[in-house]
């Protein structure tokens, strides 16, 4: 890809929360409600790793 090619192509935004769904089709639904799901057990994996370190950190310090 050339660099003028690279700088006039349109960057997809990002998934937007909220937004209108009307205009979406089912499967561009379906790909949103996949990625979402993905997020979500990101979120809960990163969740569970700053509580281990919490407790970690907290048992460490504890007097």
């Amino acid at each position: 890809m050339a660099m003028d090619e690279e700088i006039l192509r349109p960057i997809r935004p990002a998934l937007e929360i909220g937004g209108d769904l009307s205009t979406l089709s089912e499967t561009e639904i379906e790909e949103r409600v996949a990625t979402l799901e993905a997020e979500i057990e990101r979120l809960r994996a990163m969740l569970a790793s700053k509580r281990a370190s919490r407790a970690a950190a907290d048992a460490f310090f504890k007097k």
